[in-house]
């Protein structure tokens, strides 16, 4: 007898590719796992065509694009693929995006925080926002890093080590927390 799963439209984060170059391809795979809607920035479509994936949206400023692939819906954008693509999966009430992209800048994600769950992989990085009293297990001598420490007032962990600003490790096996002042701060962990 076999089992069956059955994976539920927008059960899991959508996949949003802003750049895939140098992305390792066992992360990938696991996040292609359970098959999730993937929008593509226009300028990674014919690297993520070659890896035999399937595009369900290309962000794009032009009309002139096709994907060689069927049922590929296809987003003008101006300037801001991100914003383009991440207000698209909000309005389609999209829970969750994991976004690879070659760059982070806090300052692109804080708007959407309150409205969908991200998770930005960036080099050998998993960044994502926390509220305060964010608690998780982790193995000993885990990274962690906390973006913009200098912004962040009351700032107080558990179960972890500080090594320079913003830089930690975990101390022992099992839970760490953060607490802090302002709604959200954003976390790296390495992948």
């Amino acid at each position: 007898m076999s089992s069956h799963h059955i994976v539920r439209e927008k059960q899991e984060p959508a996949l949003f590719i802003l750049n895939i170059e140098g992305f390792d391809e066992e992360h990938l795979g696991q996040l292609l796992e359970w098959s999730p809607t993937i929008l593509v920035a226009e300028t990674e479509v014919q690297k993520v065509l070659s890896m035999g994936i399937k595009i369900d949206c290309i962000i794009t400023s032009s009309t002139e694009i096709t994907s060689h692939q069927e049922h590929v819906k296809t987003l003008l954008s101006g300037v801001d693929v991100l914003e383009t693509g991440i207000k698209h999966l909000i309005s389609e009430g999209y829970p969750a995006v994991n976004i690879i992209s070659n760059h982070f800048l806090t300052k692109e994600y804080l708007f959407y925080i309150p409205y969908i769950d991200l998770v930005i992989f960036f080099k050998d990085l998993k960044i994502y926002p926390i509220k305060s009293g964010f608690s998780k297990w982790k193995s000993a001598g885990q990274e962690l890093f906390v973006y913009h420490p200098e912004t962040i007032s009351n700032l107080s962990t558990s179960g972890l080590v500080n090594i320079d600003n913003g830089h930690y490790h975990t101390e022992k096996d099992g839970f760490f927390t953060f607490t802090f002042e302002p709604p959200y701060v954003f976390i790296a962990e390495r992948i």
